[in-house]
């Protein structure tokens, strides 16, 4: 499993701030990016939400440019700009799932979803309870918040 210091998630996790900022905004969805890495620190794939459609998630839009059977998930890090989401919506497979599908065992985000469109997104201790191992970096909610500057004042 990749697992660098706090300094390479931290640069990761800013390169899925910078992903995030390319997000075209709607008025009822977060702009999130995601960033997959390698064991080797190399990066796999990348996305943001809506980069290919107006439903895709951030994780959805990066899991998609990989195999299902891809071997270098298995010891992979996906860093998220928000807890990946453990409802939608729309009828696709939550983000948190998704996660858990691809064996991705170990996840960076900067912040912990509100309760703006779900109640209680619960993302977070789905991947924990699954045995993946969640690091947050609260030092980059406040500019993954800036990026859903579009959603007006958010916790």
């Amino acid at each position: 499993m990749y697992a660098p210091g706090r300094d390479q998630d931290l640069r990761w996790t800013q390169r899925a701030i910078d992903l995030a900022a390319l997000c075209p905004p709607a008025v009822g969805a977060y702009s999130v990016g995601a960033v997959i890495v390698g064991k080797d620190g190399t990066e796999l794939a990348t996305g943001y939400s809506r980069a290919t459609g107006p439903h895709e998630h951030a994780e959805e839009v990066a899991l998609a440019q990989l195999s299902d059977q891809d071997p270098r998930l298995a010891k992979a890090t996906i860093y998220s700009t928000l807890e990946p989401c453990s409802q939608r919506r729309s009828l696709r497979t939550p983000c948190a799932q998704r996660i858990l599908s691809a064996g991705i065992p170990r996840v960076v985000i900067a912040w912990r979803e509100p309760s703006l469109f779900v109640d209680d997104c619960v993302g977070f201790e789905q991947l924990v309870e699954a045995g993946v191992v969640v690091v947050e970096l609260p030092e980059l909610a406040g500019a993954a918040r800036a990026v859903n500057s579009h959603l007006g004042r958010l916790a």
